[in-house]
């Protein structure tokens, strides 16, 4: 099967009618919904891993110590505990610590790609299985996919400090990776029809990322152990948004 962006359709002067908002979120939902095992599979296994390299990172540089002996400067003003932290990260400790954290959650991004892979299933009404969660680490695509997050988190680090160049860098990149798994596209190409997208579904894509990251961490504010359930959520509605603003062609 082959995509080709909704654009190509306003081009030949054909005008279809864009489907609404709550379209696009009660259809998050339901592959949500449909896959709440799944969920918690990916959650389980992303912060085990996670915490696992965490706690051996801190046993090996300290650096959770650290921070808590930081934290008794507080009550001695901001400028003193500033200059504290400031010294804490600065450490060779910290450097090392983080590039594990990093290197570690970029390991465990193409663990995402297996939710489009079951949503897609479900549209063609397939049997889905564990093993879909892990179509992201097959083959050589593992490194296609690991060299764009390196892109992409490098760029998200700096643009996150102003907030709002982050939403801007989240909303112009949500769509590569589906696009680079069901279209085979380049990066660039990607980026190009990412941007397209954000012009003719602004408003569309600017209430879904509010959603989903309202929603995927809200597990976690008000039952905790529910956040296990809401974390990977984010990857359904990208999935629901991109059926939405690309069709699909025989």
């Amino acid at each position: 099967m082959m995509f080709t962006f909704a654009q190509n359709f306003f081009m030949e002067n054909k005008y279809p009618q864009k489907p609404g908002l709550d379209f696009i979120l009660k259809q998050a939902f339901f592959y949500w919904n449909k896959t709440l095992v799944f969920q918690l599979m990916f959650s389980i296994m992303y912060f085990g891993i996670m915490m696992t390299i965490l706690f051996f990172c801190d046993a090996k540089y300290g650096i959770l110590t650290g921070y808590l002996e930081t934290a008794k400067y507080a009550k001695e003003g901001v400028q003193v505990y500033t200059a504290e932290l400031q010294k804490l990260l600065s450490t060779e400790n910290f450097q090392n610590f983080s590039l594990w954290m990093m290197g570690t959650n970029i390991f465990l991004y193409p663990l995402n790609l297996g939710f489009y892979q079951i949503y897609r299933k479900m549209d063609l009404g397939e049997k889905i299985e564990l093993g879909d969660l892990f179509v992201g680490y097959n083959g050589l695509n593992f490194f296609r996919y690991i060299g764009y997050y390196i892109f992409w988190y490098f760029i998200f680090a700096y643009s996150i400090q102003t907030i709002i160049l982050g939403v801007v860098w989240v909303s112009i990149t949500m769509f590569v990776a589906p696009m680079m798994f069901f279209m085979n596209k380049s990066i660039l190409e990607s980026l190009s029809l990412n941007f397209k997208a954000l012009r003719m579904y602004f408003l569309e894509i600017l209430v879904c990322i509010m959603v989903a990251v309202l929603f995927k961490y809200i597990g976690f504010a008000l039952f905790f152990i529910g956040g296990l359930f809401t974390f990977p959520f984010w990857n359904a509605m990208i999935y629901s948004l991109y059926k939405v603003i690309f069709s699909e062609k025989n």
